[in-house]
């Protein structure tokens, strides 16, 4: 049986021994203390993920769980390589970019009839239907489009051979564990297996498995099937919009000699040692920003633990990033073409 480390264990290691990276614990302190309020409004919670996204599925259906399993496995790699050169996609009169360009084209897909959240079809599909349903209305393709079509049809095959040709399949065999579905996903589904080594130990962040638990739980809100009592297991999915934000609101530091590369718009190898170092820090800085939020509740005498986890602090800050794009230009991403995220 393979083992599959802990992306929270892996993020506290990488963080112990990070040379380029650094979570200053009392920024992340400052970040609680600026989501107090915040953290218990009705949009942090599980409803924001519908209310505030309208192209989410807004159903709780085996449909909707089966969109959440195709988006979620094509979800990597949308940044462009020139910020005025976009991959975007029109959808009912707005124009969407990044991850909601992908969401855009899904369900643009669904409205001309094409049964692209079905295993039975995007198992089968051809690199030429791949391209067609997420075509651009810019010059600029999606990127790493002959990837998507490989796992389209990997990820398909498996869901037929193995679940019915059904992600809720998965869903229902996890027994409403986000750990046990988390396994269910890395031992089935390789593409989902986001590892490197670092410091000579294998070391994991899973972000795209891990925002597949999610996205069931927030698509499901939280019942039935998708009521996991240990949700709040999972951490943070280190992408590259998180650690961007975290260093904007000074809860991470990078060396001097990292954001001179960042500056210079250098493109990282998935694995590299300061790449490792930026997502490991991420999902460790996010726990301590966590850790605080809970205990300023606790002081006030709050139990918020069902309310505050890392995947709706995830939510939270990827939106932030989306909404303060303009204030965050003079903080840099690091740059990676991967699956992964």
């Amino acid at each position: 049986m393979e083992v599959f480390p802990s992306p929270l264990e892996s993020a506290k290691f990488i963080a112990d021994n990070s040379k380029d990276v650094s979570v200053d614990e009392e920024g992340a302190r400052r970040v609680a203390e600026s989501l107090f309020d915040k953290a218990s409004a009705a949009d942090f919670g599980l409803a924001g993920w519908k209310s505030l996204h309208e192209l989410n599925p807004q159903a709780a259906s085996e449909e909707a769980v089966d969109w959440v399993f195709l988006v979620d496995t094509l979800n990597f790699s949308f940044w462009s390589e020139q910020e005025e050169q976009k991959y975007l996609v029109k959808y009912k009169g707005k124009t969407h970019s990044g991850y909601w360009s992908l969401c855009a084209a899904v369900n643009r897909a669904l409205d001309d009839g094409i049964p692209i959240t079905s295993a039975s079809y995007f198992a089968t599909m051809t690199l030429d239907q791949v391209k067609h349903v997420f075509r651009s209305d810019t010059e600029v393709p999606i990127p790493l489009i002959e990837e998507r079509h490989r796992l389209l049809n990997e990820s398909g095959t498996v869901l037929l051979e193995k679940f019915g040709g059904s992600f809720l399949t998965c869903v229902k065999m996890s027994e409403k564990s986000a750990q046990k579905l988390l396994h269910l996903v890395l031992q089935n589904f390789p593409s989902y297996r986001d590892e490197a080594v670092f410091e000579k130990k294998k070391v994991s962040f899973y972000k795209r498995a891990q925002i597949l638990v999610a996205d069931t739980w927030s698509v499901l809100e939280g019942k039935g099937d998708g009521s996991f009592d240990d949700i709040s297991s999972l951490t943070i999915f280190a992408d590259y919009r998180i650690p961007q934000v975290l260093v904007h609101l000074k809860a991470m530091k990078y060396s001097e000699e990292l954001m001179k590369k960042l500056r210079e718009g250098m493109v990282f190898h998935s694995g590299d040692k300061e790449e490792v170092e930026i997502r490991g820090c991420s999902i460790w800085c996010c726990a301590l920003i966590c850790k605080h939020l809970l205990e300023l509740y606790e002081k006030k005498g709050q139990d918020m633990r069902e309310k505050i986890n890392a995947v709706l602090l995830d939510y939270h800050l990827w939106d932030y990033a989306r909404d303060h794009r303009e204030e965050m230009k003079d903080t840099p991403f690091h740059r990676v073409r991967c699956i992964y995220y």
